[in-house]
């Protein structure tokens, strides 16, 4: 009898344990609208589309009707936060890659705010092509109101972004002194870091994703539209400190945008630290069955510069 007894108390104490290692990885984020019925900001009226993989987790989203962000908190937050914009070439919200990035950054102890932003080509308001900026300063603006809540400290609030989601963020790490929101003030927009992965930085022949631009310019950008989308011909000595990563096989946008933003910083006197890598093509290192890839990289420059 006393066996049994101590053996229920074992396979109950089995459970109990692997509930609390198991849930924060499975626990669903937090969503939080960006704005109120207030803000005079246009949100997308049409009805919001979803794809799902087979296991019924969220995959993709297009035609964004309220901008938001997903919450993802780690069970000891460290003080950082990041904010991600999936990527998507501005058509579409590829959020299983942000899940399972946020994921991982979550055992780092980071606390990771991933930004359903909205779509231009979703848009027919004449402001459609900033509208993308709009959510990203928002986001800012809300995580910064918060700070306390979230365990999170003033200098320690970066932005991420993967392919198109990277061109938004570089787009509004060298634009922050500008609010796209009309009479609000600039105050806590610029990134206190930034990571970009396989970027879209530049709008220039040779380098430019031509889906991207198609579906946040149109048909045919003029010049003063082509340099003031190509955030690469931003950057100052006030741009955030980079980490950037490509794969030198990238055929969807090519290596040359990293390089690009990375000479652009080294220039600048910006601290930055670039990853060429020779395969791995689009999209690398960020599923959940990669053991050792460059976010091994990205958590050692994250610990060397305290944010870890």
């Amino acid at each position: 009898m006393e066996l049994k007894i101590k053996l229920k108390y074992a396979i109950l104490t089995i459970l109990v344990v692997g509930f609390f290692f198991v849930q924060p990885c499975n626990a669903q984020p937090v969503e939080i609208p960006l704005y109120d019925n207030n803000s005079g900001i246009k949100k997308d009226s049409q009805s919001e589309n979803r794809r799902y993989n087979p296991a019924g987790e969220l995959t993709h989203i297009s035609s964004v009707a309220v901008p938001r962000l997903l919450v993802y908190k780690p069970e000891s937050p460290c003080g950082t936060g990041i904010i991600i914009c999936p990527g998507g070439g501005y058509s579409n919200l590829n959020v299983e890659n942000t899940r399972f990035v946020a994921n991982r950054l979550n055992r780092m102890g980071i606390t990771v705010f991933v930004l359903v932003y909205r779509l231009p080509v979703n848009l027919l308001s004449p402001d459609k092509s900033i509208a993308s900026l709009q959510d990203v300063q928002a986001s800012f603006r809300l995580v910064r109101s918060r700070l306390a809540e979230w365990g999170l400290l003033s200098d320690r609030i970066g932005l991420w972004g993967s392919s198109a989601g990277g061109h938004l963020a570089a787009m509004a790490a060298t634009h922050y002194s500008t609010s796209y929101v009309s009479g609000a003030d600039t105050s806590g927009l610029r990134p206190d870091f930034l990571v970009l992965t396989f970027p879209v930085v530049s709008f220039r022949p040779g380098l430019v994703h031509k889906g991207s631009m198609k579906n946040l310019l149109g048909e045919n950008p003029d010049e003063q539209q082509i340099a003031y989308y190509s955030p690469d011909e931003w950057v100052n000595t006030r741009t955030p400190v980079a980490f950037i990563v490509h794969a030198n096989d990238d055929k969807s946008v090519s290596a040359c945008n990293s390089i690009r933003f990375y000479e652009a910083l080294k220039k600048a006197g910006v601290p930055a630290e670039l990853h060429i890598y020779e395969n791995g093509g689009h999209g690398f290192g960020i599923a959940p069955d990669v053991g050792d890839s460059w976010f091994s990289q990205l958590e050692i420059w994250l610990k060397g510069r305290g944010l870890i």
